[in-house]
């Protein structure tokens, strides 16, 4: 039972150097990964956060050598890089590796079958087109569920402009 709180003071050390090392490792790779492995989290990029977590806990409790963790760090973000990269290079593989938005609400209509896919409520939406300071729905034109699980409130314009952020949404039958 005493070995429960405290074993030594070897193995107290052996945390701390392995955990300084580690979290510097860790934070140097993101450094070099770029901004997407910090990006507002979709399902790919939060499988890389808990795995480069998972990895960093190895890490600091000895699991694996520190040399065997970093290897392993730049193996996820490199493949966190490729399959992005493979993402934006090709529309097949960027279906298969992000999701779609769904539309939620359009032209004053709240869409039941993609709130009911999406699992959200209209008193989920109505909340966040209030965090949009939006108090009259005349002056909504969507509600968009994004990539990552936000929802994006998008504000009617006036007629005649030619380009829409919802051009990647199918709204013409909505």
């Amino acid at each position: 039972m005493e070995k429960l709180l405290f074993k030594d003071w070897e193995s107290l050390w052996h945390i701390l150097f392995c955990a300084v090392i580690s979290y510097l490792s860790l934070f140097l790779f993101i450094r070099i990964s770029g901004k997407r492995t910090l990006a507002k989290l979709n399902a790919f990029d939060f499988v890389v956060t808990v795995t480069l977590g998972s990895t960093l806990s190895s890490m600091i409790l000895a699991k694996v050598t520190i040399a065997e963790g970093a290897v392993a760090l730049i193996v996820i973000i490199v493949l966190q890089y490729l399959l992005a990269w493979l993402a934006k290079e090709s529309p097949i593989m960027e279906k298969a590796i992000n999701s779609s938005p769904t539309l939620l609400f359009y032209d004053g209509k709240f869409l039941e079958e993609p709130m009911k896919k999406e699992v959200i409520t209209r008193e989920e939406i109505y909340a966040e087109i209030r965090k949009f300071r939006i108090e009259r729905m005349e002056d909504v034109k969507a509600v968009v569920m994004e990539l990552n699980g936000e929802i994006t409130v998008v504000k009617r314009t006036p007629p005649g402009s030619d380009h829409t952020s919802l051009e990647d949404l199918d709204v013409e039958e909505k």
